[in-house]
């Protein structure tokens, strides 16, 4: 089973908006009656057709079918030589059909359109315009821009004289018109004007155009010119009737609030100087009063000590310094510290500490506290970290105070590598003692 198929032609010519026709020749040979598709393919599909699409033949029956090339003129089937393929289709036997190869070749036509937008544009010393082209035939073509001024009053500037255009595309191009001549004030001038496009092939066009030259000075600017004078004019006016007086009222105002406000400062010195009078006064008994405790006459203080006074007796005091020393293991934990207590021998006396030297000789990491211990009741009094220092000194002119029983902690949480070792920072202490 299957069937052959016979092109009367395989070299064909149309133009676009014609036809053009062709015959195949279909013959069964199978053996069994068989209905037969016929249609084209390749780019000429979507153009053509078969009459009839479909015939019954049988067996070792011919019928001949009609192939109709109608190629739109249209862009979008371009000029050139276009391949497509007869298929004959079995319905009894599928992998019986075939297809008949031929070539048809589409003739070309040129179709351009051009538009000036705007056709009418206004200035006072240019005006700007935009070329529209479209190629509307079905092969490329080179046009060429030539603006004309019959009258020689407008110089033009093209943004490019040739433009080729694919089939089916557009292209703007913008161009200015220039008048060669330019005037301040007067009235609007009317330049006509067009473009002639000359393609590669076919007929030229032209699209005309119209400049409306305006003067260059602005409408506007003479009455804004008046305006500002008579605004001028009129805050003149204002300043010598109504501004002028009533700055200088505020003048004399602020003049006299200044006057009150320098009355006011004078009154509140004064009233500093009674007040620091009275204080001078408080002072001179407070001298006497410690004078006669002292067994001084006021009267006469260098006669030395009254006889028989007895001055007011000052707590003893002995200077003291002490140094703690720490040797903290490693601890993973930062907040884990390991604490080195000093307890003052005297425990009736208060320790006063005014010096304080911190040493980390070793570059040691970790955090070092200073604690006071009152009664197992501990609180920070300083935390240093150890990588910030080696020699670090503290003076206090607001000593530190140890009331009798209480202790003075050195608290570390080492924090170095294993391979480094214990942490061995040290604390020396200065001060004294009273009681």
């Amino acid at each position: 089973m299957g069937a052959t198929a016979t092109l009367s032609t395989t070299g064909l010519a149309v133009e676009p908006g014609e036809e053009v026709t062709c015959a195949v020749t279909i013959r069964n040979t199978g053996e069994v009656v068989d209905q037969f598709v016929v249609d084209v393919v390749g780019d000429a599909g979507a153009w053509a057709a078969a009459e009839p699409p479909a015939v019954n033949l049988l067996p070792q029956e011919s019928a001949e079918v009609v192939i109709r090339f109608a190629p739109p003129r249209t862009a979008e089937v371009p000029a050139g030589e276009v391949g497509f393929g007869v298929r004959v289709t079995s319905r009894e036997d599928p992998y019986g059909s075939v297809v008949e190869e031929g070539d048809i070749l589409v003739g070309a036509f040129t179709g351009v359109a051009v538009e000036l937008v705007p056709a009418k544009a206004e200035g006072g010393s240019r005006a700007k315009y935009e070329i529209a082209l479209d190629n509307l035939g079905n092969h490329p073509v080179t046009l060429r821009l030539l603006p004309v001024d019959p009258e020689d009053e407008l110089d033009f500037r093209v943004a490019r004289s040739d433009v080729v255009l694919p089939p089916g595309t557009a292209a703007f191009v913008r161009m200015q018109a220039r008048p060669k001549k330019k005037f301040l004030r007067g009235q609007p001038k009317r330049h006509v004007f067009r473009v002639e496009v000359v393609p590669s092939s076919g007929q030229p066009l032209a699209a005309d155009g119209t400049m409306v030259q305006r003067q260059l000075l602005p409408k506007w600017l003479l009455p804004a010119l008046l305006a500002l004078l008579a605004v001028a004019v009129l805050l003149v006016t204002l300043w010598f009737t109504l501004l002028k007086p009533a700055v200088r009222s505020a003048a004399r105002e602020a003049s006299a609030q200044q006057a009150e406000e320098v009355k006011v400062a004078a009154q509140k010195a004064e009233d500093k100087a009674d007040a620091a009078a009275g204080d001078s006064a408080e002072a001179k008994q407070n001298s006497e009063k410690a004078m006669e405790a002292a067994g001084l006459d006021p009267a006469n203080p260098q006669a030395g000590p009254t006889p028989g006074a007895k001055p007011s007796a000052a707590p003893p005091t002995e200077p003291t310094d002490f140094r703690v020393a720490a040797d903290a293991p490693i601890e993973g934990d930062a907040k884990r510290f390991t604490e080195f207590t000093f307890t003052p021998a005297d425990d009736k006396k208060t320790l006063v500490i005014t010096d304080l030297i911190l040493q980390n000789p070793r570059g040691d990491n970790g955090t070092v506290r200073i604690l006071r211990d009152a009664d197992g009741t501990k609180s920070v009094l300083l935390e240093v970290g150890l990588a910030n220092f080696r020699d670090l000194d503290h003076h206090w002119l607001q000593a530190w105070r140890f009331k009798p029983g209480e202790k003075v902690v050195l608290a570390v949480s080492c924090q170095n590598p294993g391979d480094k070792g214990s942490c061995t920072p040290s604390a020396s202490f200065s001060g004294r003692t009273e009681g």
